[in-house]
């Protein structure tokens, strides 16, 4: 399901959360944050390809850049046809996925070991040869907003419910980082997937938001 150009930026992406997570942080508890964030990435990837493979669909992950145009009023501030004035372009492509980690144990370090975690982004193709069979000929030949947003909460939703499992078992960290992944990946900005769900389905980003407040919530005040 993963295929050979993906395994760079996966790995990419658990090594520069792991170090973010361990920042400022006794190295013991190294090897149980490298655990944590590996099976909390995978979760999240498997749960995104296996939506993808319902809906006819190649998932593929690649780290999150900043390129292009960034605006105010833009639906992703990267990428897309802009209605808003431009106020900035980056001349080269910026790697949020591993700037943003890193800075951010820095700047929310007051707030204990909170840690940006959407550092992987996706992309999709539909698989047209499936589609013929399964659901007649050109029946999913193109990718919609719909098919993107519910790939995208597929794996925010699988975050959150191994987040119920971790809290369940005992096993904290692995749920707290869980619910970063989901709050995180939740914000509508640019290609992460609170974007890609706010456009896909409003009423199913509300949703997912909600549950995601719930979790953070309850993850700074009560544990």
């Amino acid at each position: 399901m993963i295929n050979k150009w993906e395994l760079a930026p996966i790995v990419a992406s658990i090594l520069i959360i792991t170090a973010a997570l361990s920042l400022f942080r006794d190295m013991s508890v190294v090897p149980i944050i490298f655990i944590s964030v590996f099976a909390v990435v995978v979760i999240n990837i498997l749960a995104k390809k296996l939506m993808g493979f319902y809906l006819d669909s190649e998932v593929e992950m690649k780290l999150w850049n900043l390129e292009g145009r960034f605006t105010v009023f833009n639906r992703t501030f990267t990428g897309l046809k802009s209605k808003g004035k431009p106020y900035k372009r980056f001349k080269r492509p910026l790697a949020a996925g591993i700037i943003f980690p890193l800075l951010s144990r820095i700047i929310l370090y007051p707030l204990g070991n909170v840690v940006w975690t959407a550092s992987l982004v996706f992309d999709v193709k539909p698989r047209a040869y499936r589609a013929a069979k399964r659901h007649g000929l050109y029946s999913y030949s193109e990718i919609t907003e719909d098919h993107m947003g519910f790939i995208a909460a597929a794996g925010v939703a699988a975050n959150l419910l191994f987040a119920i499992i971790g809290y369940l078992i005992g096993v904290h960290e692995f749920s707290r980082i869980n619910i970063y992944m989901a709050f995180f990946n939740m914000i509508p900005i640019s290609d992460l997937d609170g974007n890609k769900i706010l456009f896909g389905n409003k009423t199913l980003w509300s949703l997912l938001a909600s549950l995601v407040i719930v979790a953070v919530g309850y993850n700074i005040f009560l544990v």
